[in-house]
């Protein structure tokens, strides 16, 4: 049977290139279909690349830490059945001891997640070929109270130190420098009094998971007001193609997640066909799988806009960055109680400072003032976005 590529999968719109985190196999190795070969990251996300068929891997194409553009052949696979004793359980090998320290035989990856995790990688065992230590591994010692890593060697004269950075960090650093510098992005704030969401949640909670199994969050009501906005400012929804402007008639909305091994965004698909249920459902199952490094290319693929919450990490204000070819973001921050004036009174209300990061070569500032605005007269009245009013 003729070799089949082993290729780099299309992670999203915006993303052209991904570096090499480690390799899963070796040449030479067995591998089934749907299993692991190689680990790459992106600026969204760290991924493993699976095997498109059972056979042996004969050749690798890019080393670990190299930079390597989508779609690209990582290596080749020749189909063919496993070997005789390939399947032989492993339980049944004799564990190695950990190597010494120093010593220890781990990919980039595993070493970042280590890092993240405050594991020290010598104390991990590893269940990779010749001992390698997985990020599995790490997370699972995470679990098993593996000692923490020792604390890095400081140069004592300058009192500096030295870390290099992961794939993905310098992804993600040449990413938003690119944002910062091919947009004429601008940024405009407002508060929201969230008074009629919270007295519609206590309401409502109880009989709402009764019925879904999970809790009504913020988030979905902020992804339902974000929705009726830009259907009144299409320009917000739009994106900067050469000479055009495309405007898009779906709203797929991007929800930033913070996970160990950096920020992600998840897209919501065609999240204004969604009930309150379906879009927090969306919402929940997509930060699960984040964090859980179970998202797949698709999952990144073809949004319009983005939400970021940096509230539930205590911000009280902050300037999102844009995440292109999209023109808009809106930023949630924390909640906090404060005097605010009422009908010529001062009361105590729970209040969220609002921020939109937005692509002045497309949108102008009065649309996207009154863009924020939108939100935040549907947000302090839910019920308009139960009635679409």
């Amino acid at each position: 049977m003729a070799i089949v590529d082993l290729q780099v999968p299309q992670i999203g719109e915006s993303v052209s290139s991904v570096f090499i985190a480690g390799w899963l196999k070796q040449v030479g190795d067995f591998v089934a279909a749907g299993d692991p070969v190689v680990e790459v990251d992106s600026d969204k996300a760290s991924m493993e690349v699976p095997s498109p068929v059972s056979g042996v891997l004969v050749e690798q194409l890019a080393a670990e830490g190299d930079e390597v553009d989508v779609v690209a052949v990582l290596g080749r696979i020749e189909p063919g059945e496993a070997p005789e004793g390939a399947a032989a359980p492993a339980a049944e090998a004799p564990k190695e001891e950990a190597p010494a320290a120093g010593n220890t035989k781990a990919g980039p990856a595993a070493r970042r997640e280590a890092q993240q995790s405050g594991v020290a990688i010598e104390s991990v065992g590893g269940t990779g070929r010749k001992g390698h230590v997985t990020t599995a591994d790490v997370r699972q010692a995470k679990t098993q109270g593996v000692p923490s890593a020792p604390a890095p060697v400081v140069d004592q004269g300058a009192l500096t130190e030295r870390v290099k950075m992961s794939p993905l960090r310098r992804t993600i650093a040449r990413r938003l420098l690119e944002a910062k510098q091919s947009t004429a992005m601008l940024t405009t704030f407002n508060e929201v009094d969230m008074s009629g969401i919270m007295a519609l949640r206590k309401t409502y909670q109880e009989r709402f998971v009764e019925k879904n199994g999970f809790k009504l969050g913020f988030m979905s009501f902020f992804v339902k007001a974000t929705i009726e906005a830009l259907k009144e400012f299409p320009a917000v929804n739009a994106e900067i193609d050469g000479n055009e402007i495309v405007y898009k008639n779906f709203y797929n909305i991007g929800v930033a997640v913070s996970t160990p091994r950096g920020l992600m965004v998840p897209v919501v698909k065609n999240a204004d066909q969604l009930s309150f249920a379906q879009t927090e459902a969306a919402i929940t199952e997509l930060a699960v799988r984040a964090r859980d490094g179970k998202l797949l290319p698709s999952d990144f693929a073809d949004g319009t806009f983005t939400i970021s919450n940096g509230g539930v990490f205590g911000s009280l204000m902050s300037t999102p960055i844009l995440n292109p070819p999209q023109v808009g973001i809106l930023g949630m921050h924390t909640i906090q109680k404060r005097p605010v004036a009422v009908d010529g009174q001062v009361v105590i209300r729970p209040m969220m400072y609002l921020a939109m990061s937005y692509d002045h070569r497309i949108i102008d500032g009065r649309e996207a003032v009154s863009f924020l605005v939108r939100i935040k007269q549907l947000v302090e009245n839910p019920e308009r976005l139960l009635l679409e009013v």
